[in-house]
């Protein structure tokens, strides 16, 4: 099975738009947890323009599944994940300004920088995943960090899915098969839904886990929280 962990960055997003405490993050986690969901992700932006990092602090403290921290690891990053120790920290490559998740490491060109980064978080015990484009290149130059997992970004397969489903998902049947013979946990996330995620699910081999924010937030205006976690379970078996 494919654990399912939510994103709640838009729901700090929602409470920061008024400046006060609604919806509260942490009671929001803790019922998303009691849907059904295995995990809570979290994307701090150094401008806590959504989720701050009293947050991370707050729903360590809080929840009882995994709790995944992602992000680019800058000073005030590592120094977040090293007092918060959650679970999981997954390194992405945001550019400051960026909206949102826009690329993968080049994790041959950064290779020497992000082996000694995933060093300082694996010597604390925290588990960690690379954020990368489903490229050999870019599997093989993970697995060479000596990191546990790679997240793979998959913008590219939701665009391509409604137009051709069999080449949206091909790179990423590659990616995850050489990620497995490397020994390679598998993750992934990125403008994955309702719509997609099964097809997706099913192909990929040995996929440990996938984080959904942006989608899953939105079906849950309509649907509600409690009915959308528990879709999500259902096509993840």
């Amino acid at each position: 099975m494919t654990h399912l962990s939510v994103n709640v960055n838009k729901i700090a997003t929602l409470r920061n738009a008024r400046g006060g405490d609604v919806p509260n993050l942490v009671n929001c986690a803790l019922d998303i947890e009691r849907f059904g969901a295995q995990g809570i992700t979290i994307h701090p932006r150094p401008d806590e323009r959504h989720i701050r990092y009293q947050d991370a602090r707050d729903l360590k403290k809080a929840i009882h599944t995994e709790l995944n921290i992602e992000g680019n690891p800058n000073e005030k990053f590592i120094a977040l994940v090293d007092e918060v120790q959650p679970t999981q920290v997954t390194l992405v490559p945001d550019a400051v300004d960026v909206i949102t998740s826009d690329a993968g490491w080049d994790t041959v060109k950064h290779q020497d920088y992000l082996t000694k980064i995933v060093a300082h978080f694996k010597n604390q015990g925290i588990r960690t995943s690379i954020f990368v484009d489903p490229l050999k290149e870019m599997i093989h130059g993970a697995a060479s960090t000596g990191v546990d997992r790679i997240e793979l970004y998959t913008e590219s397969y939701a665009h391509l899915y409604s137009i051709n489903k069999e080449k949206a998902i091909a790179p990423y049947v590659t990616a995850a098969t050489i990620a497995t013979e490397l020994g390679l946990g598998i993750n992934a996330g990125h403008d994955l839904s309702l719509e997609n995620i099964e097809y997706f699910s099913k192909q990929i081999p040995n996929l440990l886990e996938v984080s959904i924010g942006h989608a899953l937030i939105s079906e849950s205006l309509y649907l509600g929280f409690e009915n959308v976690v528990q879709m999500y379970r259902s096509k993840l078996v």
